[in-house]
Order: C-alpha cells, then structure tokens, then sequence
C-alpha cells in the first residue's frame, strides 16, 4: 500500500474504530504493521519481541483512541507508543542481566530435557544473528532501511510512516547505500521481507481488541455487553415474552379469537427476538473473523441458527392453533435448549483459533474470558427454560388442567 492510500486508508476507517469498529482498526493494523515492528524490531534487534512490543502499541492505541483528536496525529502517536513501549522493554532486559536472569534462563535451557530443546538453541542463534546485522546498520538509519525493506523499496511510504520529507528519506538511503557493503544490504532485504508480519499478526491484535477496554465504550456499553455474553442474555427476554404470552393460548375460545391473535402475536415476537439473539451475538465474531474459514463456519453457524429457530416457531405457532397450553411452551423451552447447547458446544470449537491467538496475547484474560463465556451461556439457557417452564405451569393452572 502507497503513501497516499494509507492515508486515505487512516482518514475513512479511523472514525469508525474511534466509535467502535473492530473490523475497521483492524484494516489499520493491517496496513500499518510491517512499518510499526519495524521501529520496534530496530529498537530491540528481537523480532519475537518486536512484534509483541507492536501488537501491544496497536492494543495501547485502541485503548486510547477516544483521546486522540486528529486523525494526521495517528501514525506519529502511535509510533511514540512503539518507541515507549520498546524503551521499557530494553530497560527490563537490562534489569534481567544484572540480576542474572538471562543466566538462569540458559541454564534451564541447558538441562531441559523437553523435545523443543533444540528449537530454543536454534532460535537463540537466529536472535544472535539478527542481533549482529541490525547492530551492522548505522544507528541513524536502522528504521528507514527495515520499513524500506518491508514496505516494497518505497521511499515515500518510509515517510509517510516516519512523518519525514521524501527527500531525507531518499538522502539517508543514498547516504546508508554508501556505507554499506551490498551484500549486507542484499541480506538485510531478505530478512527484512521474510520476518514480516503476515495476517496472523493483524488476528492477534483483532483478538486483544475484545479483551481490551474499547474505543467509545461509554456509547456502546450495551451492545458491547449484550454481544459479549453471547447468546445467553438476549434468550432470557425471549424467555420472559414466552412465559407471559405462550400460556394463554389455552385460555383462547377459538381460532379467531383475540386472545388467540395474541398468542400468535407472542410467537411472532418470540421469532423476532431470538433470530436478533443470534445476529447480534453472531455480529461481533463475524465482523473480526480472523479469516474466509471462520466466516464460512460462521455462516453455517447462522444459517443452522435460523433453521432451529424458524422450525420450533412453526411448532410454537400450530400448537397455539390447536389450543394447546402445554405444547407452545414445551416447543419455546426447547428451542432455548437447542440454541443454548448450540452455543456452548459448537459455537467454540469455530472459534477455536481465535481462542489460542487471544491465549497467546494474553492467557490470563482469555481464560477468564472463556469462562465468563461459558457461564453467560449456561446461565442464559437456564434462565429461558425456567421462565418457559413457569410459563407453562401458568398456563396449565389458567386452563384448569390443575
């Protein structure tokens, strides 16, 4: 992507990250990634660590966007984020060498028996490596030639990233071509293009949004909340219309009663707001989708979603019909139990990706974010049926079948 179409790219989608949007920050990530690590990486000489000082700047950022007033002020700061949270790294791994830290981590590595023993010692070496040819490059010029690198040889994205003129970019290039032997130059744009952040990146940080106080969160408390818990929460207000509506079906004089278009009314209202149910818990998941198999797992999901939920209304619906006070509420509370094991037992393992990358973000929140998860369903399912089935009980008490 070329210096104006990040741009451009920063001006439209960052109004809407600001309000909210998820998806839209994410485009951001995506388009500005290689660059940000890149000041990370030139800074720690890490690219393990240059891309989770990255990934948190973008998080820090998303935390902080309400604050920032103008969009030209992006890109400079959040490169200011990167900078601060490089500094803070180097100044920990300093206080790891002298308290002996480093030493202690050899020695375990050393007398690890496990099998990913000879993968640490490989990494070791590239990180020493890596180490050694940023150490190369002229401390002035580290930054220009990694994003130069990484961002397709393009002089004026280095400055568009690095809030510089075109023709200073270009100079300390020219200046750095001369300094530098061509082979280390030839090396560094291979390491420079094979480290950089692919799509995994951009899911990570998409992940970390979820877990992270979001932009605007006083203007989207509820949806945010309601689409958080899933689609436990919102089946408990189809509980409450179920259990004060469905009942009195068999209370109806016939068919074309009031009464009756009631309760026929009830089960219309029952469908509406169990198909929102699952769209709105649905939306969240579907606007972060981490990719194409996601989605589609996703859509599957949805479309099984509206088939249960159009099959148990028509059930609702003929056992109304009939006159039934048993059958409308016996259909409701098992439409709540089928959506809810839905929930509970497919609807994670679509999302099972997504929960290793957030564990990797961070594994304390994603644990506990797993379990709030887990709890919203059950509960919500719990809740539907036991209002469903007062419901029923109502109506069988009001029919005088008790």
């Amino acid at each position: 992507m070329n210096a104006e179409a990040l741009n451009a790219l920063i001006q439209a989608e960052l109004p809407r990250a600001q309000r909210g949007d998820q998806a839209a920050y994410g485009r951001i990530v995506a388009a500005c990634q290689g660059g940000i690590s890149a000041i990370a990486l030139a800074m720690v000489r890490d690219v393990h660590s240059s891309e989770d000082i990255a990934q948190e700047a973008f998080i820090k950022g998303w935390t902080s966007l309400p604050r920032l007033r103008n969009s030209s002020s992006f890109l400079p700061w959040l490169r200011q984020i990167t900078r601060n949270l490089a500094r803070d790294h180097l100044r920990g791994r300093k206080s790891e060498h002298q308290t002996g830290a480093d030493f202690d981590v050899v020695l375990a590595t050393v007398a690890d028996p496990a099998p990913d023993h000879d993968e640490q010692l490989v990494r070791q070496q590239e990180e020493s490596i890596v180490a050694d040819l940023i150490d190369e490059l002229p401390a002035d010029t580290r930054e220009i030639l990694l994003i130069y690198y990484r961002e397709g040889q393009s002089s004026k994205q280095v400055a568009s990233l690095l809030g510089l003129q075109d023709a200073a970019v270009r100079k300390r290039l020219s200046r750095a071509r001369q300094y530098l032997r061509e082979d280390l130059l030839v090396r560094l744009g291979e390491f420079a293009r094979s480290s950089a952040p692919t799509a995994a990146f951009t899911a990570i940080v998409v992940a970390g949004l979820a877990m992270s106080t979001p932009a605007a969160a006083a203007g989207f408390a509820g949806g945010a909340v309601a689409a958080g818990k899933g689609l436990g929460k919102l089946m408990v207000s189809a509980g409450a219309v179920a259990g004060k509506v469905l009942p009195r079906a068999g209370m109806a004089g016939g068919p074309g009663s009031r009464l009756l278009l009631g309760a026929v009314g009830g089960v219309v209202l029952v469908l509406v707001i169990t198909l929102a149910a699952l769209f709105i818990g649905l939306r969240r998941y579907w606007v972060t989708a981490i990719d194409v198999v996601e989605k589609r797992q996703l859509a599957v999901f949805a479309a099984c979603g509206v088939v249960v939920i159009v099959l148990f209304s028509l059930a609702m619906g003929q056992a109304v019909y009939v006159q039934s006070a048993v059958l409308p509420t016996v259909s409701f509370v098992a439409l709540i139990v089928v959506l809810g094991l839905m929930n509970i037992l497919w609807l994670p393992r679509i999302l099972a990706r997504r929960h290793a990358l957030e564990s990797r973000y961070n594994p304390g929140a994603a644990t506990l974010a797993r379990r709030s998860e887990r709890r919203n369903a059950w509960l919500g399912m719990a809740i539907g049926v036991v209002l469903g089935s007062a419901g029923l009980l109502f109506g069988l008490f009001s029919s005088g079948s008790l």
